[in-house]
C-alpha cells in the first residue's frame, strides 16, 4: 500500500521534466543521453561567470560559485539527455545541454542560457 502513495507522487514529480519545452532557439540542437554523459560524467565544466559544475563519475556533483562558496548535490542524466540535480538542501533542478552556434550552452528551466567556456578559455 505504501507503493500506491509514492507511485502517484513520483509521476507528478516527473512531469515537469517531461513536459520542459527549454525555450530552444532554432540555432540549438540538444545533446542526447550519450553526448550529455560524455560531457559531464567525471568532468568540470566551467562557466563565463567563473561558476564550477563538477559531475563525479559516481553521481556527485557541486557547483562552486566564483565567490568559493561551493552547493552539493547528486545528479543524474534522464534518457532524453536532461540533467537533474538533487541538492543536500532539498532543492533541486534539472537542465539541459545544446549546442549552438559551436558553443555548449546550458538551458535551466527557466529559460536561462549559460554558455560553457571552451577548455582553452579557463
Amino acid at each position: 500500500m505504501k507503493y500506491a502513495v509514492c507511485l502517484p507522487l513520483f509521476i507528478v514529480l516527473a512531469l515537469p521534466v517531461a513536459a520542459q519545452d527549454w525555450a530552444l532557439r532554432s540555432s540549438d540542437r540538444a545533446l542526447d543521453a550519450t553526448e550529455t554523459r560524455a560531457l559531464t560524467e567525471g568532468q568540470t565544466l566551467t562557466f563565463f561567470d567563473d561558476g564550477q559544475s563538477k559531475y563525479s563519475a559516481g553521481g556527485a556533483y557541486s557547483y562552486t560559485y566564483a565567490s568559493g562558496q561551493t552547493a552539493y548535490g547528486a545528479y543524474r542524466i534522464q534518457p532524453d539527455g536532461t540533467v537533474c540535480i538533487t541538492f543536500r538542501n532539498g532543492f533541486g533542478r534539472c537542465d539541459r545541454y545544446v549546442e549552438s552556434a559551436g558553443r555548449i550552452v546550458l538551458l535551466t528551466e527557466k529559460g536561462e542560457r549559460y554558455p560553457v567556456r571552451p577548455p582553452a578559455e579557463k
